[in-house]
């Protein structure tokens, strides 16, 4: 039995979320749907422009990695996450979240001069959110925060796929799962992103390297990364990168392989109001699941679930009571 379940790499984030219109996002010129890299003047021209606009989730942390390992925390799956925040108020935020939901890091000591991540999340009427991300100091994660002693004692490494727009970061993800693969600890991926895929795809090949464990993605990223607008041809290339992997498909359901069979998974029925941190709780309980011992098949149902339940609300994570309750009503303990 290992001391964790999964062990992730990825930025630290606090999150804003703001309720918008579509003409907003056309006149501030914003990519809907789409997870854009900005630098800190550019956010405070954002927030500025919608001043006065009711705010939900205000300072809560984000960041893709970090809340799916929360979500596999807070269901009963111990987990550890590296990630760099600063010495101010939201890196103490960040900080305190982790600790709240069980997870551990390695940021005990001295933390960095500069600015903690910011994610500016746009929420329309749709449910669609359009992220506007400034790094900060996450710009910088690099293979000096990875511990591989944790790795070592982890089920599964999960890699968040947007480290491929930092070099320090791409260098890290790529020694973290060389450090898994030697130390026969399993490799997962989330591909994060379309934008990620489609321009960053020499740096996501470099993540893959010859073949994961495991891979995370939704239909418009398995598409991307297979460069069809064909869905069996899509399935088909990530079998060729992925020993098992998940698809995501939003209010279609999601697709499961586990090495052996197909499984549609469907959709969990809800009225979606914030798509914000819906496949980073899909991960994070469909690798809760899994490590239990639960099938490919099983798992995306409850993973299916409790992603339902994350488009139902506003933020990234539901309440840490609604974790236990989630797993009892599914699972029965």
């Amino acid at each position: 039995m290992k001391k964790y379940v999964a062990y992730g790499i990825g930025a630290a984030l606090v999150d804003t979320e703001i309720k918008v219109t579509d003409e907003e996002l056309a006149a501030m010129q914003v990519d809907k749907g789409m997870m854009t890299l900005v630098d800190e003047a550019r956010q405070a021209q954002l927030l500025a422009h919608l001043e006065g606009h009711l705010v939900k989730a205000s300072h809560a942390s984000g960041g893709s990695a970090g809340n799916s390992m929360i979500a596999t925390a807070q269901f009963g799956g111990p987990t550890f996450m590296s990630c760099k925040v600063a010495a101010d108020a939201d890196g103490d935020i960040y900080l305190a979240d982790l600790a709240a939901a069980g997870v551990d890091h390695g940021l005990n000591g001295a933390r960095a001069p500069g600015t903690t991540g910011k994610c500016l999340v746009l929420i329309t009427a749709d449910a669609e959110r359009s992220m506007n991300t400034f790094l900060g100091v996450s710009e910088t994660l690099s293979t000096a925060e990875l511990d591989p002693e944790a790795i070592a004692a982890s089920e599964y490494l999960y890699i968040e796929g947007y480290l491929v727009t930092s070099p320090t970061g791409l260098a890290a993800a790529v020694k973290a799962r060389e450090i898994a693969q030697a130390a026969g600890v399993k490799t997962s991926l989330s591909f994060s992103d379309p934008g990620m895929v489609e321009f960053f795809r020499e740096g996501m090949a470099q993540i893959v390297g010859d073949g994961l464990d495991l891979v995370f993605c939704n239909e418009a990223e398995a598409l991307g990364w297979g460069d069809t607008d064909n869905l069996d041809v899509a399935i088909e290339k990530l079998k060729r990168v992925a020993r098992t992997f998940v698809i995501t498909r939003g209010a279609a359901g999601a697709l499961t392989w586990d090495g052996e069979e197909l499984a549609d998974i469907p959709p969990h029925k809800v009225h979606a109001v914030d798509s914000n941190g819906a496949g980073d709780m899909f991960a994070g309980a469909f690798l809760y699941a899994i490590t239990r011992g639960e099938d490919f098949p099983t798992a995306g149902r409850f993973a299916s679930l409790a992603a339902g339940k994350i488009v139902a609300n506003y933020g990234p994570r539901l309440a840490a009571a609604d974790y236990p309750a989630l797993r009892a009503e599914f699972f029965g303990d």
